[in-house]
């Protein structure tokens, strides 16, 4: 029995080898079939089928949106919130539509600033010539003339422009939340003038001019041999494959430059150019800001730059989830006291608004915003950062107002005490 089954073993080995070899071929057939298949496919023309033009409405109600009585972003027809995905599997489109309604919603509350809360915008640079890229701010009425006070608003960085904290909430949540509408209104009413910064509006994007490469003639016989041609086509071919696998064949975007605008060319640069030009001119004995996210950073660079300035003009400083770092941006030991006393950072935490958290560098004191969510933290602290504004100026006035009592006391005692010597 042992012996017919070693004898056996060799016939199934030289048959398990020539199935090994049949399948293999099988696969090759496969293989090749498949390659003739997507060589026939003509990527280009199903790079078009597969992702719609980016082309998409240029107004709200082409959207088919509206914002509520709530200012809440719902359909016209179903009267429902704003959906991302409108089209499955196609996310690179769907980021460019959320986009295009992004710079509609820019130009809404541009609209908001102009007519609701009746603001003007200054153009940046001042002296700016025609042909030069600019950018603006926007000023209520008295921003540079009212005596009293001024409230100066900067946003984080990214997409956000004048008037806005968050473009997300904005869409998904509502006007108040994701605007700087309700400060601007509460600080009206509170007899404040106002300036809304434009940190983000940093250049033009100009699109690049057309590269035309000529083409060489079909009828024009090729010097390389056919074999090294075929390598270049099939590697051609495979780029033209990945591409289409990775990224489903997206259109190709045009190509744009970007010229940066003079002395505002980042958001550093830009508070500073408004405090040179605005805000150090401006008539408002007290000075007030709240700055959200990297407007921190770029409210430090400027005590960096203008610390005196600063020290003299502003009374108090909201932050909120602020972004700066005193120990990475090198400021002074002068001016960390200073942010000690006059500053406070409203930051996303899990704990109740208002609860004093650990500092984390030794500049000013933190609280909780009473959410984690980074962007909801300027409008979260709303009522307490003007509440804590009101506090400061409070005390700098009983303070003012009890040096000057102590000075007409002085002075009248050395009054009385040169009548006595008379």
């Amino acid at each position: 029995m042992l012996s017919h089954l070693c004898a056996a073993t060799p016939a199934v080995y030289i048959l398990w080898i020539a199935m090994a070899q049949v399948a293999g071929q099988e696969d090759r057939e496969k293989t090749t079939a498949l390659k003739d298949l997507l060589s026939r496919i003509d990527l280009d023309e199903l790079m078009k089928k597969d992702e719609p033009p980016f082309t998409f409405p240029k107004t709200l109600e082409e959207f088919e949106y509206t914002f509520n009585e709530y200012g809440q972003l719902r359909h016209i027809k179903t009267g429902k919130p704003f959906v991302f995905n409108a089209r499955e599997d196609l996310h690179r489109w769907n980021q460019k539509r959320y986009e295009a309604l992004g710079e509609i919603i820019t130009q809404y509350v541009y609209e908001l600033l102009e007519k609701k809360c009746n603001m003007t915008k200054a153009i940046l640079p001042v002296d700016a010539t025609e042909d030069e890229p600019t950018s603006f701010i926007y000023l209520s009425p008295d921003a540079l003339s009212n005596p009293s006070k001024l409230l100066v608003l900067i946003q984080g960085s990214g997409v956000v422009r004048a008037g806005q904290w968050a473009r997300r909430l904005i869409i998904n949540q509502d006007l108040d939340s994701g605007t700087q509408i309700p400060f601007i209104n509460k600080a009206m009413e509170e007899g404040y003038g106002v300036m809304v910064l434009n940190p983000n509006e940093n250049y033009l994007e100009v699109e690049k001019p057309a590269k035309f490469s000529p083409l060489p003639s079909p009828t024009e016989p090729s010097d390389e041999p056919a074999e090294k041609r075929e390598r270049k086509d099939d590697k051609e071919g495979k780029k033209k494959r990945e591409f289409y696998e990775k990224y489903r064949n997206p259109q190709k975007e045009t190509e744009t430059e970007r010229i940066p605008i003079r002395e505002n060319g980042s958001s550093e640069e830009h508070v500073l150019y408004v405090w040179d030009h605005f805000v150090s001119k401006a008539a408002a004995k007290n000075v007030f800001i709240v700055a959200h996210s990297y407007g921190g950073l770029s409210f430090v660079e400027l005590m960096n730059q203008r610390e005196m300035q600063v020290k003299n003009r502003v009374c108090a400083v909201a932050l909120t989830d602020s972004a700066h770092n005193i120990w990475l941006q090198e400021t002074s030991k002068g001016t960390q006291d200073w942010m000690q006393q006059h500053c406070c950072n409203w930051v996303s935490s899990p704990e109740p608004l208002d609860t004093p958290l650990d500092p984390m560098l030794p500049d000013c004191p933190r609280v909780s915003a009473g959410t984690e969510r980074h962007e909801l933290t300027s409008w979260m602290s709303f009522t307490s950062i003007f509440r804590f504004f009101s506090e400061v100026l409070e005390a700098k006035e009983d303070e003012e107002a009890e040096e000057t009592s102590n000075t007409v006391t002085t002075r009248s005692s050395s009054l009385k005490n040169k009548h006595q010597d008379l």
